[in-house]
């Protein structure tokens, strides 16, 4: 049966009452001035049930974007009567949606359309507009909602009270002192860091870091294999050719002697997942010494381990010779566009100067807030909080493969699925509206057998639709 209803507000000078058939909305402060209401049709299947066409009526609407993002519902009471339902059916439909992820509710707001269904986004590896899945498992970021947002006004509200007026000119490329000193305390503090503020460069997050060192750094630069391959792609853009840096289960082996740097993460390897061994780390200090050729370390996820304390860093054995690369974007989110250098000083003034070429310098106040953010010790908070919830979504995701053995699961964001048919494991993730990573991309000369498998970023999703995406991993996966 076809049902139509209106939701946006009254028709104007209309009444409340509602024509047979349709049931309409009037949103909260809403007058009979306000815009005309939109009829939705709903197709409501007799033979799926009551409930189940409800759910899939709404579904469809949302999914063909009828109901858009951010789109007030009826009241539960006013749907069922329009459509000659009990109001427990609509409030069932609508609890199930929201368990999905399809709607929001909250107190004083309604039920709405949640944003999640927007159709179109930007990927941070490719930079290439992709649909929106219905289930986000990708690797590479952290949950967004989750981001601090009454401490960081806080912090941006005391800092700019403070900040001096040429803090809104131009200034030191490095970026500025307040945050760079108030890094220099809280790497040592966390993760054994030997940094001079000095020595501390502000980026707009790790690709540029990456980016500016490839472009003082002479000579081909070994990345391990396998890796991200959009990190490989910056190292390329600037001339610099990429050498593969081999990994196993004990993190990078097989230094070679004929690079300018070599790009390491030892703390949680991606997409492995390993730490790099303790003689491991050795061998590579003593390779940096021996060859003259620079570490770079891209502290991935080292502030996320669950099972043992953190891993101290690489660069606290040898500040001359390792720098030390990181950001905010798996702690804070992408979106801040803050990362930091850790330079030996034979590195600090080309990469100062490549970084006044390129962008002259990383914004003020940006910087500002975050300084205040570390040393009021909100963010350590933050990261504390944060690292109960993704211990907790990664033993969900244990629990939910089961039979599948996972690799890399003592820390970070994301988790290695090894899988025969990485090709067809995909296919059954999108027919059900899934997207996850895929590993033979990562590889630096994928062949016919190149160990295949899927990444899953269970950090990415909001916590309402963490549940569902891992139940809709479950199907895929046969478990």
């Amino acid at each position: 049966m076809s049902q139509p209803w209106a939701t946006q507000g009254a028709v104007p000078g209309a009444t409340q009452g509602v024509t047979p058939g349709t049931a309409t909305e009037v949103a909260p402060g809403a007058t009979t001035g306000a815009a005309p209401g939109v009829d939705l049709h709903l197709d409501l299947d007799p033979a799926t049930g009551r409930r189940t066409g409800l759910e899939h009526a709404l579904r469809d609407a949302i999914r063909t974007g009828r109901l858009a993002p951010g789109a007030r519902l009826p009241a539960t009471r006013r749907l069922a009567v329009e459509l000659g339902l009990a109001r427990n059916t609509v409030s069932a439909a609508y609890d199930q949606l929201v368990a999905e992820g399809y709607l929001t509710a909250r107190r004083g707001a309604g039920t709405q359309v949640a944003p999640l269904t927007q159709p179109r986004t930007t990927t941070p590896v490719t930079g290439h507009d992709e649909t929106v899945p219905r289930y986000d498992l990708r690797p590479g970021s952290p949950d967004v909602t989750a981001f601090p947002t009454a401490e960081w006004l806080r912090s941006a509200r005391r800092a700019l009270t403070a900040a001096p007026a040429e803090v809104h000119g131009y200034t030191d490329p490095r970026g500025r002192v307040e945050l760079r000193r108030a890094l220099a305390d809280y790497l040592g503090r966390t993760r054994g860091v030997q940094a001079d503020p000095a020595h501390i460069v502000i980026t707009a997050g790790y690709v540029q870091g990456l980016s500016l060192l490839a472009g003082v750094l002479d000579g081909p630069i070994a990345m391990e294999d396998p890796g991200l391959h959009f990190h490989r792609q910056v190292v390329r853009r600037t001339g610099r050719p990429v050498v593969p840096l081999p990994v196993d289960t004990d993190g990078a082996h097989t230094f070679p002697d004929d690079v300018a740097a070599a790009v390491v993460t030892p703390a949680h390897q991606y997409p492995t997942g390993v730490t790099l061994h303790p003689a491991r780390r050795r061998a590579l200090v003593d390779w940096a010494r021996t060859t003259g050729a620079i570490v770079i370390e891209d502290d991935y996820d080292g502030e996320y381990r669950y099972d043992r304390q953190p891993v101290g860093a690489v660069q606290g054995t040898a500040p001359d010779h390792v720098v030390y690369a990181g950001s905010v974007s798996k702690t804070l989110g992408p979106g801040v566009r803050l990362g930091w250098l850790v330079l030996p000083p034979r590195l600090l003034d080309p990469v100062a100067d490549a970084k006044r070429h390129a962008d002259h310098q990383t914004e003020a106040l940006g910087q500002l807030t975050l300084a205040d953010l570390i040393t009021s010790h909100a963010y350590d908070r933050h990261i504390r909080a944060g690292r109960l919830r993704y211990r907790r979504r990664r033993d969900l995701l244990l629990d939910c493969l089961r039979e599948h053995a996972a690799h890399g699961v003592s820390a970070g964001l994301h988790a290695l699925v090894h899988h025969p048919d990485e090709d067809a494991a995909a296919a059954a993730a999108a027919a059900r509206g899934l997207a996850c990573g895929r590993l033979r991309e990562h590889w630096h000369d994928p062949g016919p057998d190149t160990p295949q498998g899927l990444i899953i970023g269970y950090g990415t999703p909001a916590e309402h639709a963490y549940r569902p995406a891992l139940r809709a991993l479950a199907e895929v996966l046969g478990t």
